[in-house]
């Protein structure tokens, strides 16, 4: 499971995302052309580099020509289907708009239907949430987790009026996740911002252990004196979880005694009809390594190349091999709602067996 870690400790806005993800590794000159893959016309991106504090950034603007409509929901939506963008980060960025759109329609007493996009409509923001969608999606990332994002105080200048910080539209969006106000009289956190994390932070849990491959660093508008204004992304394969945390692969023979055990834990997994496809590697690597693939074969599991053997680390330092044929879940959120439902059902907490991948 690959992961995105937002640290978004001095807020989160739309330009900020697209500069952390150019500068964790998404070619610049894919957000470059985002304005023609939406067919906006008038709208064009610049990529550089940018100082915040003592941080070197990557900064992304969006420029547009002239006046943009506003737009209604529905015109989005248009825009969106319409546009050059894989089948995912399309239907993500229809989600982020829809989001928007409810929380716009709540500040103003208005419906979902009627309600027409100000600045989070235009077309800068419509080329923040889908190059977003489709940068994370070019990185391999999975699943997102994020920091309690910074909000800010203050006040600020809108299509309505001088409006409180955080906007309105921002508070509605963030229900339920944890948020940080601050002290810095800016707008930290936008509307466009806000509405990225709603859509794909699933859990404001802690990220799991992972191994940290990439990092960026996006430049916000503003070179704040109290803080960087700026946020990183962090991203990494995610790390097995276990009974006793990590879980460790090492390189000893299967001994005897266990390679029935090892053949049924495999027949157990192959049979519970996962529904992601059946991959097994082999570790450890002993001489009863093939004993076992030959054995899952022969039962009539032709997926089962190899077999995977975890072994635990206890906590007097020593290693034991599984003594379950429980299938490990394929995320982090799946092994612990796992382990309430054995605690609910008077059963033990998952330990030990065969996963699939």
């Amino acid at each position: 499971m690959r992961i995105a870690y937002f640290d978004c400790f001095s807020g989160i806005s739309g330009d900020m995302t697209l500069g952390a993800l150019v500068s964790a590794g998404w070619p610049a000159a894919e957000i470059e052309a985002m304005p023609a893959r939406l067919k906006l016309e008038g709208v064009s991106v610049t990529v550089g580099e940018a100082r915040r504090g003592p941080f070197a950034a990557t900064r992304v603007e969006v420029r547009v020509e002239g006046r943009q409509p506003h737009r209604h929901l529905h015109h989005v939506h248009a825009i969106l289907d319409a546009a050059d963008l894989p089948a995912a980060a399309r239907a993500r960025a229809r989600d982020a708009f829809r989001r928007l759109a409810e929380a716009e329609a709540r500040v103003h007493g208005s419906t979902v239907e009627k309600v027409h996009f100000h600045e989070v409509g235009a077309a800068d923001a419509l080329v923040d949430v889908a190059g977003a969608m489709v940068g994370l999606e070019a990185l391999g990332v999975e699943q997102v987790f994020s920091s309690a994002p910074r909000l800010g105080r203050g006040f600020v200048t809108s299509e309505h009026g001088r409006i409180p910080v955080p906007a309105p539209a921002t508070t509605l969006l963030l229900h339920g996740a944890p948020v940080d106000l601050g002290d810095i009289e800016a707008e930290l956190t936008t509307p466009t911002g806000a509405a990225l994390l709603a859509t794909l932070v699933a859990s404001w849990a802690p990220p799991p252990p992972f191994r940290l491959e990439r990092s960026g660093t996006g430049a916000g508008g503003r070179d704040l004196s109290e803080q960087p204004n700026v946020l990183r992304v962090m991203i990494g394969e995610g790390l097995e979880i276990g009974g006793h945390g990590i879980r460790h692969e090492i390189m000893t023979e299967i001994p005897p005694e266990q390679v029935d055990h090892v053949v049924g834990a495999c027949k157990t997994m192959l049979e519970d009809k996962l529904s992601y496809k059946v991959r097994m590697f082999c570790y450890p690597r002993g001489r009863y390594t093939g004993r076992v693939i030959e054995s899952v074969k022969k039962a009539g599991y032709e997926g089962a190349r190899t077999v995977r053997l975890l072994a635990t680390e206890n906590k007097w330092g020593r290693y034991e091999l599984p003594t379950s044929t429980q299938v490990y879940p394929h995320t982090r959120t799946e092994y612990l709602r796992n382990i309430g439902r054995n605690r609910s059902a008077g059963r033990s907490s998952i330990r030990g067996g065969c996963r699939a991948h």
